[in-house]
C-alpha cells in the first residue's frame, strides 16, 4: 500500500496498481475504485497515518488522548454533566489524585476541557471539540 494524491489534491490510499490504473481507497469514506496512473503522486505519508486522517480531528484527538475505558468514561462524564470541580472528580470517580492529573493534562493539551470556576471551586470544563468527538463517537 502506498499514499497517494490525484491533481486535485485529494489524498487516497492505492491498494493495487497495474500497468494503466491503481485501485484506491478513500480514506474519509472507505469508497474504492479505480484511477489511472497518470493522475495520481506518490505521497512519503504512511498509508496508515493517511487511513486515520480520514476521520474527523475531533475523534482523532479524543483517541489519542484516551488510553482506556476509564480516561474515555471522563471524557465522557465532562461532556455529559458540564463543568466539573476537582474535588467532585476526586470524590465521584475511582481516580486517584495522580491519575486525575495526569488525565486532565491530556485533555487540556488535546483541547478537551479548559480551566473553569464551578461552585466557587476550581474546576474544568469540556470544550465544543471534546463535545463534537463525543458526538461523533455516539454516533
Amino acid at each position: 500500500m502506498q499514499s497517494v494524491r490525484d491533481e486535485d489534491g485529494t489524498r487516497y490510499i492505492r491498494l493495487k496498481r497495474s500497468s494503466g490504473s491503481s485501485r484506491v481507497r478513500d480514506p474519509e469514506t472507505g469508497e474504492e475504485r479505480y484511477l489511472p496512473n497518470e493522475r495520481l503522486t506518490p505521497e512519503g505519508d504512511s498509508p496508515l497515518a493517511v487511513a486515520a486522517g480520514g476521520l474527523p480531528e475531533d475523534v482523532r484527538r479524543a483517541v489519542l488522548a484516551c488510553r482506556d475505558e476509564r480516561s474515555l468514561g471522563l471524557l465522557v462524564e465532562f461532556v455529559d454533566r458540564g463543568p466539573l470541580s476537582v474535588r467532585a472528580l476526586l470524590d465521584g470517580y475511582d481516580l486517584c489524585e495522580s491519575d486525575l492529573h495526569g488525565l486532565l493534562a491530556e485533555f487540556r493539551a488535546a483541547g478537551f476541557i479548559e480551566e473553569a470556576e464551578v461552585a466557587g471551586e476550581r474546576g474544568y470544563e469540556p470544550t465544543d471539540a471534546a463535545r463534537n468527538a463525543v458526538g461523533h463517537l455516539r454516533g
